[in-house]
């Protein structure tokens, strides 16, 4: 039974705007980029696309950091080709074939120059918020960080990668590292596909922990240890500081270690579910309550930053959702373009 995947390679992020696509898809022989300003259209074309093949194919469905209601694309990794929207396509890519969208219809799309702009401007202040938020919980960290045993931290890397890998043998290969988000800061709030990775694995760990506690750096320890054994590794980027790591997977080993904490907290539910708890192994004990007032002050306050951030997006969603119904085409218009893309491109 062919398999299906979605993960996010673009997310809005207190860096801005990140794109992670190029590490996907490297060395393919087409990556198509469809270009229109509609991105309703775009989806229905993505959507079509994965009808046909879903059913002979495994699939990696990428979504869109917009809102639930958009794909940005999808790959189809056994026939070595993408379909991937122009917001995310990058210069890098091999085998890009850009298709313009606007040929297939009868009438020529329109631009929006304010309501554009206004989008573009309401996005950018949700980026100045997450950056702003993140600024504070930097001073959250450094009350953890006071109090971290980093010695401690580092005993348990070491026993969790000898466990891991002392039965393997290193592979004489190259391996890959793909650059991934499970989730993002859209329009519909913080979302994750946390539930629906979980599901495809054997084997989870849920890191759990306080901010500051090397939660990240623990993991980038794993990553690198099955790296250098030769195992190809999805790597999954924080979407509120992209520099840090949300989770390791690695499908060969059948197994995937993730930062399971707010605002992607979960709990073991299945054998083969376990937690490695980083703040009750390596932080001074009574922590939490020596420094109470000022923590909570600082949780309070860097949230509001993030939901503040949030309702940006939200206001640039309804902007974008007036720009959408501007542009009309109908289901013929999308079976004429994945013709043309299957059969003459493709083939």
């Amino acid at each position: 039974m062919p398999s299906k995947q979605a993960y996010y390679v673009s997310g809005n992020t207190a860096d801005g705007f990140v794109n992670f696509l190029s590490t996907n898809v490297e060395d393919f022989h087409h990556v198509i980029i469809l270009n229109h300003p509609s991105a309703t259209l775009k989806t229905k074309v993505i959507q079509q696309i994965i009808n046909k093949y879903e059913s002979e194919s495994d699939l990696e469905v990428l979504l869109s950091p917009l809102g639930s209601e958009f794909l940005d694309g999808v790959i189809i990794r056994g026939h070595s080709f993408a379909v991937v929207v122009d917001t995310i396509a990058t210069p890098d890519l091999n085998g890009a074939i850009e298709v313009d969208l606007g040929l297939f219809l009868a009438r020529s799309e329109e631009s929006y120059p304010d309501k554009q702009e206004k989008i573009k401007q309401l996005t950018e202040e949700s980026y100045t918020n997450f950056e702003t938020g993140l600024k504070i919980h930097d001073d959250l960290e450094k009350v953890y960080i006071n109090e971290m045993d980093f010695e401690k931290a580092n005993e348990i890397a070491e026993e969790f990668i000898t466990k891991l890998l002392n039965s393997k043998e290193k592979q004489n290969r190259k391996a890959n590292i793909y650059h991934r988000l499970f989730g993002t800061n859209t329009k519909d709030g913080v979302v994750n596909e946390v539930p629906e990775i979980l599901k495809t694995l054997s084997t989870c760990y849920f890191v759990k922990g306080r901010a500051g506690t090397g939660k990240s750096t623990f993991m980038k320890k794993i990553m690198s240890a099955c790296h250098d054994y030769g195992y190809d590794i999805e790597l999954y980027h924080c979407s509120f500081d992209p520099s840090s790591i949300d989770m390791v997977l690695v499908r060969e080993l059948d197994f995937c270690i993730f930062d399971s904490t707010d605002p992607h907290e979960f709990f073991p539910s299945e054998d083969g579910h376990s937690i490695i708890d980083l703040y009750e192994e390596a932080v001074t004990p009574g922590t939490d309550e020596k420094y109470a007032t000022e923590i909570d002050a600082l949780n309070t306050n860097y949230k509001s930053f993030m939901k503040k951030g949030i309702v940006n997006l939200k206001e640039a969603g309804k902007f974008h959702e007036e720009v959408e119904m501007q542009y009309h085409f109908e289901e013929h218009d999308v079976s004429k373009i994945v013709t043309f893309i299957l059969g003459k491109i493709i083939q």
